[in-house]
């Protein structure tokens, strides 16, 4: 296949999952498609648009999916970065099997003991206790990624990396594409628009 591995173009895309044009852009202005997925550069026939693969693909696919259940607008919301009057207690959170124990606990140990929780704690839990519990991360380079993620100008936007390099953790986010430290180990990858739908699928009752 030509091209990075990582991207589809406009094109493929469209081939691919069998949706028009029309039916992209209208995602797009519904907020349904994050606008930083778009890039366009030049390519061997012109101007072309490229999308991260992986993202894009699961997300047309979320999108079919969901769409015949919901109409465009609520699953506009759903797809948002984050509902902005959500709160739920530490406890709540674990009962419900949201955020681990492991997630909670450093999520009060690193930003403070601070209860209730709003979306963006929830996530930020939610994703480090997950990796915690699968032992990609120890607790130090745990906290390090909450200490990253919670300073993000950008809350649920882009993606973060979490590497390590010569024994060194270190976390590196964008917007946008992005090429993280090539000689570095990665140890989590993270998309946090789609782990930000995620936790508001489960929060409304739907399966993550």
């Amino acid at each position: 296949m030509p091209g990075d591995l990582k991207e589809i173009s406009k094109k493929e895309l469209l081939e691919v999952t069998g949706i028009s044009y029309g039916q992209l852009y209208r995602w797009k202005r519904k907020g349904l498609i994050p606008e930083a997925w778009f890039v366009k550069r030049a390519a061997f026939t012109g101007q072309e648009t490229f999308f991260p693969r992986t993202e894009i693909l699961e997300r047309v696919e979320r999108i079919q999916g969901l769409k015949e259940e919901i109409n465009l607008d609520q699953l506009a919301d759903l797809l948002s970065p984050r509902p902005s009057s959500l709160r739920l207690s530490a406890e709540q959170a674990l009962v419900k099997n949201i955020v681990s124990g492991p997630g909670l606990e450093l999520l009060a140990r690193t930003l403070g003991p601070e209860d209730p929780l709003d979306f963006d704690q929830l996530l930020l839990g939610r994703i480090v206790g997950g990796l915690l519990d699968a032992g990609d991360l120890g607790l130090e380079e745990g906290a390090l990624l909450l200490r990253a993620l919670a300073a993000w100008a950008h809350p649920g936007q882009g993606r973060a990396w979490m590497l390590r390099k010569h024994g060194v953790g270190f976390c590196f986010l964008a917007l946008g594409e992005a090429s993280p430290d090539p000689e570095a180990k990665v140890l989590a990858r993270i998309d946090l628009p789609a782990r930000a739908a995620e936790l508001k699928l489960v929060l409304e009752g739907g399966k993550a």
